[in-house]
């Protein structure tokens, strides 16, 4: 049975800001600007949270859908690092604003940057054993970034928004290979977000983490399939991208590891086509590999099939490679999510604007009775974005229950 992604978006924000303009900014080296081959990152406004995130991302692919195909989405589960709360899921406002199904499952799902990855692996075995012919998943990964400059050079890694991955029958986008997968998962310290305005993070043991679990994932990988050639066996490379730079290092590992000859080569072949959104977008953190692999898609654009690798991590920590089929449809189905187009009509926001719109957004997750936005507060930045656009936006708080409204063009 074919079972995998049928659609695939994101959504990155409609501002942002040049890294080198940060740097300078922030007073960083800007030596140091080659290590992250970060060009810009997208800045969530403040009437922006994980839950319009998540919405924003998915609604193009369900407004393409025929109303009878969007009644068989019969699993809805987002990830994130952002909760809004300790019980009610983001999963319920999304569910509601999406309009979907009341005969769908729902679920809010935890694992830092490796969540979505395990909740597509979970919805693909249940689609897989054929319980519900014809069902439908759909899976979020969406995030905010809550760093500042006491976070030092990890601020212009951080980005923020969502990706969204509907799972299928019919894998347009990608058609995973069921049963091959390699996993590594232990428990260790390298980042984590205790209260909901602040992450704490150890830079090197996160670095050592994800490169420690990509080897040991791709071995296990490989003793489960037969015959895989790191070299020959992928056409492309989408893996998790905390920033640019990181992914160069894992795949110099793995290249030395594998004896290939020529690197550099080989990354500007079969990773660096899965960077140019990432670089653009920073860390969307377990949306990050699905926003690579649409960049692969798109700067790839095969037109036959060929397999990928995805490779995906998460802190604390764990960590999973498997694989997939993309084609002439793959190409198709991405494009016509324009995902490139948004990204080049962000609003780019001056170092000023960037940080007002940064305090603002400082208390997005902290739980409060009562609160309003007025999204027409930013009307300014939003006429400097291109292309029409309609954005579902929260309006505020009332007795803890979050508001939302949709703004815009069409609104």
């Amino acid at each position: 049975m074919n079972v995998g992604i049928e659609a695939l978006n994101v959504y990155c924000g409609v501002t942002s800001v040049a890294v080198p303009v940060l740097f300078e900014g922030r007073g960083l080296d800007a030596t140091r600007l080659g290590n992250l081959m970060m060009t810009a990152k997208s800045v969530a406004l403040p009437f922006e949270d994980p839950v319009t995130h998540a919405v924003n991302a998915a609604k193009p692919i369900l407004d393409a859908m025929d109303e009878a195909d969007r009644d068989r989405i019969e699993l809805l589960v987002t990830s994130s690092e952002s909760g809004l709360d300790l019980s009610k899921s983001i999963a319920s406002y999304v569910h509601r604003h999406l309009g979907l199904s009341r005969r769908c499952r729902m679920l809010e799902v935890k694992q830092a940057c490796y969540a979505a990855t395990g909740a597509l692996q979970l919805a693909c075995g249940y689609l897989a054993a054929g319980l519900s012919p014809g069902a439908k998943a759909l899976v979020i990964a969406t995030d905010v970034s809550l760093v500042n400059e006491n976070a030092s050079y990890t601020e212009p890694a951080m980005g923020t928004g969502a990706a969204a991955v509907l799972l299928g029958d019919d894998p347009r986008v990608l058609d995973v290979d069921l049963g091959a997968f390699g996993t590594h998962s232990y428990e260790t310290f390298d980042s984590a977000r205790p209260g909901p305005t602040f992450d704490v993070a150890d830079a090197d043991r996160s670095l050592f983490a994800y490169l420690d679990c990509l080897t040991n994932a791709y071995a296990h990988y490989a003793e489960k399939v037969a015959d895989v050639d790191f070299a020959t066996t992928f056409a492309g490379l989408a893996m998790h991208t905390p920033f640019a730079g990181i992914v160069r290092a894992a795949h110099r590992k793995l290249a030395r590891e594998h004896r290939l000859p020529d690197a550099d080569v080989d990354f500007a072949r079969r990773v660096a086509p899965g960077l140019e959104y990432p670089r653009l977008v920073g860390n969307l953190c377990s949306g990050s590999v699905y926003l690579a692999l649409a960049s692969l898609i798109d700067h790839l654009r095969p037109d036959e099939p060929v397999r990928v690798g995805m490779y995906s991590y998460g802190s604390g920590c764990a960590a999973e490679f498997y694989s997939g089929l993309v084609d002439a449809r793959s190409t198709a189905e991405v494009g016509r999510m324009r995902i490139g187009e948004h990204l080049a009509g962000r609003c780019e926001l001056t170092f000023d604007e960037y940080k007002r719109i940064l305090a603002d957004n400082a208390d997005c997750l902290v739980p409060v009775a009562d609160k309003r936005i007025d999204p027409g507060r930013y009307a300014e930045v939003l006429d400097r974005v291109t292309g029409p656009r309609t954005l579902l936006a929260c309006t505020g708080v009332r007795a803890y229950h979050r508001r939302y409204e949709w703004i815009g063009a069409g609104a």
